[in-house]
């Protein structure tokens, strides 16, 4: 068992989580709203994603991979119509009404698989992992599947790791947002994740 597969794929699954896009966005926003847990399933479901697509880049599933990217312009319009469902949302959701939401059994289910669904329907995710294992030889390894199971498990602890050090260090900060604060995270996190929307559903065309 070669440990350098283990922290390759951390470093790789961190690195390609710790950009803060609409994701990033999404997870602060809740975090803040709904508490540490919130932002943290978040975080898993895009973590579980990257997973799954380090797995697409690592098994060498070239198949997946072409059928994935020959079909961006679709994920994309769906990807852009939910962020932009999710910004408007967001944006008009008073604190009150969230603190009712949490208290909902499906809320850290839904929380997880909004960001899930959000991460497969990035093409460019794929894209970033295939280029990475292509740029550093670790695609394609014939009948190595041990060291690529490790590798997507690096993946998906390196990702995970960027989004617990995320919530946790929001989430210190949530005690000093009041009603009135937590109204204008709702509204500059709508906007930016309604902007993200925007733009995916620009660059599908």
């Amino acid at each position: 068992m070669d440990i350098s597969f283990l922290l390759r794929g951390i470093i790789i699954g961190f690195s390609i989580a710790a950009p803060v896009g609409p994701i990033g966005v999404l997870c602060i926003r809740r975090t803040l709203a709904d508490g540490r847990a919130y932002g943290l399933i978040s975080g898993l479901g895009a973590a579980s994603a990257d997973a799954i697509y380090g797995a697409i880049a690592g098994f060498g599933l070239t198949f997946i991979s072409n059928f994935l990217v020959s079909q961006q312009m679709w994920l994309r319009l769906i990807g852009g119509i939910f962020l932009c469902y999710l910004g408007v949302k967001t944006l008009w959701t008073k604190p009150a009404e969230q603190e009712a939401l949490v208290k909902k059994n499906i809320g850290l289910v839904g929380a997880y698989a909004s960001t899930f669904f959000l991460t497969l329907t990035n093409p460019m995710t794929i894209i970033s992992f295939a280029a990475i294992f292509a740029g550093l030889g670790l695609a394609n390894r014939e009948a190595n599947y041990i060291s690529a199971t490790i590798l997507i498990s690096g993946v998906f602890i390196g990702s995970t790791a960027w989004w617990c050090i995320l919530s946790i260090g929001v989430g210190l900060f949530r005690e000093r947002f009041n009603r009135y604060g937590l109204h204008w995270v709702n509204r500059i996190s709508g906007l930016i994740i309604t902007i993200f929307g925007l733009f995916a559903l620009v660059s599908a065309f």
